[in-house]
């Protein structure tokens, strides 16, 4: 025992065990909070890791004086300890880990605090446990002394010492390397190898299952100042499977525009690397073909309204006439999502623009703002002739609408500033959706009548925060259900002037003769994240901490002419654009896009989340924790498991690389080139 004391008072000792048993009790608490597998080789991984970072921290503590070691350690632990809370919080709220890549967006988040913090679960303050042992330790029971070797004895042990060190911590690397690297302790069906994690850790999920989110944390700073290489992705490609062109003597006939003769000479030619990945990609993706309700639109007008923080609770006819009507007597789907990302509303809004995933750990609406895409919604209206424009009223504090809609190329973008309206210049005093309409009605008049027009207008009145008493909170407080806790009832007040809007647009275009001509289509950016699960259940009258519920938004297609139907199919914003594409007959290539038409047979339907867990009739598939919820008795084998992941992780993989290197501008570029050459 008095052996074992006065090794417990070796400094570096001392300071390394400290380290390693506190991160080890809140990586064990964090994996359980979050329902992380426990028992797997990914806790061998993570405790190698923090072995390895304890080892080089508490050599560096142990040469600073006894109280300077004792306030490192503390603040180390309690900076760690800050950072789990912080994270789980924004895996609650958000869905999502952040990165530092994120920090973009850090004044966003800054605004919404409160809202931020009351979202925390008591539970993730047991994260604190181990900074709490570590004081009450310190303050009453550590002793001042510490025992050092004689002299003699010390500089004769010095290089002993050192090789011993050395040797240890060799040792965890390299065995750490092995669980990269080892088959037998990879998840066969994760989306990401972790080998390829390590390198690059852009799916914070991911990695965090992998490493634990105190090695991500690492990995994560890493990645944002040396970024590592991307793992080259392999696309099979042969020019002999390639889609035939459009037959028009067939009675349905394939969605491709471009042409494959001038496609496959590119290939053949071209040196850049991931241009040609993409390229071998697209050219060989799946297409959709014309049906039954091809041209359905054709000619008609187009409003696309996608709604800030919209939600099933929209669906109520008492309280929302006007949104109900568009829902009862038009499309609906009942299975639609609009999945959560680290900027869902500007990331959501481009994926329907663009019909492309965005980037998990990044603003891709912002980061890539210049990229330009010939395939966007707006480009094949105006190719077909329409008059296309688009507003938001807010103005470009979160995300540089301005320029990401001229880019995506819409020939009119109005912000707040330009539709003098009210609004405010502090969060949550939020502009009215009424105000919108109203301008937006006013363009109407203003415009050429003999040209067709498709809008795509974004809402933001009933955007969070749902704490305080503002005037859309209360607005309509009084006429919300009393048993619902007081910020669902005021983020349903705010839904009220929202079904207002509607039905001021719905008024406005019957009272010009536009409504039997149009076309409104209605979606969500994503579901009202600053009200608790808790709170938001028992409104909906389901639990939506399962599965991904939560992310469960409306989805609407309205015209007179149309029969109320509620289809079963999954979908996604994802699938906008080609749905809207061939329902309006126009000129598109099908293979373009990561969605697909939904009222097509030909493909499966499937919703991807950014961590790559997906939903389907089948089952939820849990990318963080590689685990499937089935909802029937199909259950898959492990074969047909990681088809699905692989496909999965291609169509993320891909959109990744095309917006990174903005393909679809280069692929314009050389369409046209070769057009100019051969005329």
């Amino acid at each position: 025992m008095h052996k074992i004391m006065k090794l417990w008072q070796n400094k570096f000792l001392k300071n390394f065990l400290i380290l390693f048993l506190s991160f080890f009790i809140l990586e064990i608490e964090f994996r359980l909070i979050s329902n992380l597998t426990l028992f797997s080789f990914s806790l061998l991984r993570i405790t190698l890791g923090i072995s390895i970072i304890s080892l080089i921290l508490g050599f560096i503590i142990s040469k600073l004086p006894n109280l300077a070691a004792k306030i490192i350690n503390c603040l180390l632990i309690f900076i760690v300890t800050i950072y789990g809370i912080a994270e789980l919080g924004f895996k609650n709220f958000l869905g999502v880990y952040a990165s530092v890549s994120t920090s973009s967006q850090a004044g966003a988040v800054l605004s919404y605090t409160k809202d931020f913090i009351m979202s925390f679960k008591w539970f993730y303050y047991l994260l604190l446990i181990p900074l709490v042992i570590l004081l009450v330790y310190y303050i009453f029971i550590d002793k001042k002394v510490t025992f050092s070797l004689p002299k003699k004895i010390r500089s004769k042990k010095t290089y002993l010492y050192a090789f011993l060190y050395i040797f240890i911590l060799s040792f965890l690397t390299a065995s750490f390397i092995c669980t990269l690297n080892f088959d037998f302790m990879q998840n066969k069906t994760q989306v990401e190898t972790s080998l390829a994690l390590f390198k690059k850790p852009d799916n914070p999920s991911l990695a965090i299952n992998d490493f634990g989110f105190i090695s991500f944390a690492l990995l994560d700073i890493k990645e944002y100042f040396l970024p590592g290489e991307a793992t080259s992705v392999s696309v099979s490609y042969d020019p002999n499977l390639i889609p035939a062109e459009k037959v028009e003597e067939k009675e349905y006939t394939p969605h491709l525009t471009l042409d494959n003769t001038i496609w496959k000479d590119l290939i053949s030619t071209e040196t850049n690397k991931n241009y040609n990945t993409l390229n071998k990609y697209f050219i060989s993706n799946d297409y959709t073909e014309t049906n039954n309700y091809t041209g359905l639109f054709e000619g008609k007008n187009l409003i696309v309204i996608m709604a800030e923080s919209g939600s099933n609770l929209m669906l109520n006819e008492e309280l929302y006439p006007n949104i109900y009507k568009l829902y009862s007597e038009g499309w609906s789907w009942k299975n639609y999502y609009s999945p959560r990302n680290t900027c869902s509303t500007g990331n959501n809004e481009m994926s329907g623009l663009i019909s492309l995933y965005s980037i998990y750990n990044n603003c891709t609406a912002n980061v890539y703002r210049k990229n330009t895409y010939f395939e966007s919604i707006f480009n094949l209206f105006n190719e077909k002739g329409y008059y296309t424009n688009s507003m938001h009223n807010n103005y470009d504090e979160y995300y540089y609408r301005t320029t990401i809609h001229k880019n995506m190329g819409s020939s009119k973008f109005y912000k707040v500033q330009d539709m003098d309206i009210y609004y405010g210049t502090t969060y949550g005093d939020w502009a009215s959706d009424v105000d919108l309409m109203e301008f937006y009605l006013k363009t109407l008049d203003e415009r050429d009548s003999t040209i067709p027009f498709m809008s795509w207008l974004t809402t933001v009145t009933a955007h969070q925060p749902y704490s305080n008493s503002s005037t859309f909170n209360d607005k309509y407080l009084a006429e919300m259900p009393s048993e619902y806790s007081k910020d669902v009832r005021r983020y349903m007040s705010k839904l009220k002037t929202v079904d207002e809007a509607i039905g001021t647009l719905i008024d406005g275009l019957e009272a010009r003769d536009l409504l039997q001509d149009t076309v409104i289509v209605l979606y969500a950016d994503h579901y009202p994240y600053a009200l608790s699960n808790k709170n938001l259940s028992a409104a909906y009258g389901y639990e939506i901490n399962i599965d991904n519920n939560a992310d469960q938004v409306p989805f609407i297609i309205y015209n007179p002419s149309l029969t109320n139907k509620i289809y079963e199919e999954y979908t996604s914003y994802i699938d906008i654009t080609p749905t809207l594409a061939n329902l309006f007959n126009l000129n598109y290539d099908s293979r373009l896009y990561m969605g697909h038409d939904i009222l097509s047979d030909s493909l499966s339907d499937l919703v991807i989340f950014a961590d790559g867990s997906w939903k389907n009739e089948y089952g939820f598939y849990n990318a963080s924790t590689n685990s499937i919820n089935y909802y029937t008795s199909k259950v898959y084998t492990g074969e047909e498991l990681l088809g699905i992941n692989e496909l999965v992780s291609l169509k993320l993989d891909m959109s990744s690389l095309a917006i990174k290197n903005n393909y679809f501008n280069y692929l314009k570029n050389k369409f046209d080139s070769y057009s100019t050459s051969e005329s």
